[in-house]
């Protein structure tokens, strides 16, 4: 390949890297590749022979600048934080006015901001884009959320499009806001995969330990599932997961994997942000919590043998166990108050760093291609189109609807696995939150009266105007 002939450029060529370059040639784009162990990006080549002709190793950064077309096209796969500082550092005296650096890592949006700022003024536009969908998503076809400068994002379309999922022949891919809104979007994204993850997680304890369950059966109740409402990416690989055997024992491989969830720090950065924006998001900080609490295996192991398991201490159904049916339900309902949370803390975020976020285009990019992909977000889609401003997916009629269906199957699912001694944190915080915001008179009230008492921070009345402070007896 001739200098300044490469479409777009790649640097750094882990998994999702690797992926991202290998869909790019697919898709007919001429592709530069580099990567600091330089060898990766020949590799990366040969073992791809079909797509050889569209992958250009370049053995130094400056042969890779060189080898992209005018202006320039740089997508950087490189881990979070110092490493994307360093590499764009490196960068910007080698580019020149209208080359545009796209961090597709799973960054922090509020690095992105300051690195967004960094570029001002330097005629090099520097992009956030969040991608969704694993090793296979990259590979062919994620979900694309992109923030930027909007005629940036004019010019990104004709690259981005073609390797975006398609949903209905539709690309699953947007410009969704200025500087790191594309990454606040992916960060919340993942905050509702964390709590999607977590309830399924609990509804398979429930199973295994309440109902005494084999892996098998519930692959067959997690793929009947799958079938109906709670249609989804993470029910069909549930349903996966649970019907494979291991191949060195012949037991279920799920029950020979260690119980302890890793996390990158994107779910934790969406508990953050909400807590920042004053959003109650209680589902997505109970599946950041349980996660951290899994990490304590060996602690788990030592307070079992301190309170002793469930059998010893007694704690099981007693004939009141819940159905699949409820189950299913309560699974169902949960998930939707898990989204409508996910949803206030982004419509509180484009108010505050004033994005005017697409929440129904957002929706509709997750469609296909993402982890949390589900028939539920086509219901999503419809909403914002049908009613453009939502205050709250709860009190969208079609969500309503739902809910009010299946609370009791919840609330039934919740009040069983806690008698029986079974943890549901997730699926009891996504309940608590729905009867905290379907309730007109809270008990703040009561927090008010305290904080005037101690530290004369003021209240207002029901009963009158204003801001009032009372004197309260001494204590």
């Amino acid at each position: 390949m001739s200098a300044g002939q490469a479409d777009i450029g790649v640097l750094g060529l882990g998994t999702m890297g690797a992926m991202l370059a290998l869909n790019l040639a697919e898709k007919g784009f001429d592709t530069a590749l580099f990567n600091r162990t330089v060898e990766k990006a020949g590799k990366l080549r040969d073992d791809n022979a079909d797509l050889a002709h569209k992958l250009h190793p370049q053995p130094t950064v400056e042969a890779f600048i060189a080898a992209l077309k005018a202006p320039r096209v740089i997508i950087l796969m490189v881990n979070a934080g110092k490493a994307v500082d360093d590499q764009l550092e490196a960068l910007l005296p080698l580019l020149e006015q209208g080359d545009i650096v796209i961090d597709a890592g799973n960054t922090d949006f509020n690095d992105t901001v300051v690195r967004s700022r960094r570029c001002e003024g330097t005629g090099i536009h520097f992009v956030g884009m969040g991608v969704s969908g694993g090793e296979l998503g990259a590979r062919h076809g994620p979900s694309i959320m992109v923030g930027g400068d909007p005629e940036v994002w004019q010019r990104l379309r004709p690259l981005l499009e073609p390797i975006a999922a398609k949903y209905q022949g539709s690309p699953c891919v947007a410009w969704l806001g200025a500087d790191g809104a594309g990454h606040f979007v992916k960060t919340i994204h993942n905050g509702i995969e964390y709590a999607d993850m977590q309830m399924i997680a609990e509804v398979y304890g429930i199973m295994r330990d309440g109902l005494g369950l084999a892996a098998a059966d519930m692959a067959k109740i997690f793929a009947d599932w799958n079938t109906r409402g709670l249609s989804s990416y993470l029910i069909e690989i549930s349903a996966a997961v649970l019907a494979e055997p291991d191949p060195a024992t012949g037991k279920a491989m799920v029950d020979v994997i260690i119980d302890e969830a890793g996390q990158k720090g994107t779910g934790r950065w969406s508990v953050i942000e909400a807590q920042k924006l004053g959003i109650g998001a209680t589902t997505l900080e109970a599946a950041v919590a349980a996660r951290g609490v899994s990490s304590l295996r060996q602690e788990r192991k030592d307070a079992e043998a301190v309170y002793g398991d469930l059998a010893s201490n007694g704690f099981d159904f007693a004939g009141d166990a819940p159905s699949i049916a409820e189950l299913e339900a309560a699974l169902e309902t949960a998930k939707i108050i898990a989204y409508a949370q996910g949803y206030a803390i982004m419509a509180a975020a484009s108010r505050e760093y004033g994005w005017n976020l697409p929440l129904g285009e957002i929706a509709r990019i997750w469609r296909s291609g993402c982890i949390i992909r589900s028939v539920f977000l086509q219901d999503i889609t419809k909403a914002y189109e049908t009613n453009g401003e939502v205050v709250n997916l709860l009190q969208q009629p079609s969500f309503s609807a739902r809910v009010t269906a299946g609370q009791g199957a919840l609330r039934s699912v919740v009040r069983k696995a806690v008698a029986g001694g079974i943890p549901v944190p997730a699926l009891s915080a996504a309940l608590a939150y729905f009867d905290d915001y379907r309730r007109s008179r809270g008990t703040a009230n009561l927090i008010q009266a305290q904080r005037d008492l101690f530290g004369a921070h003021t209240f207002r009345r029901l009963d009158q105007d204003g801001v009032h402070h009372h004197q309260w007896p001494a204590v």
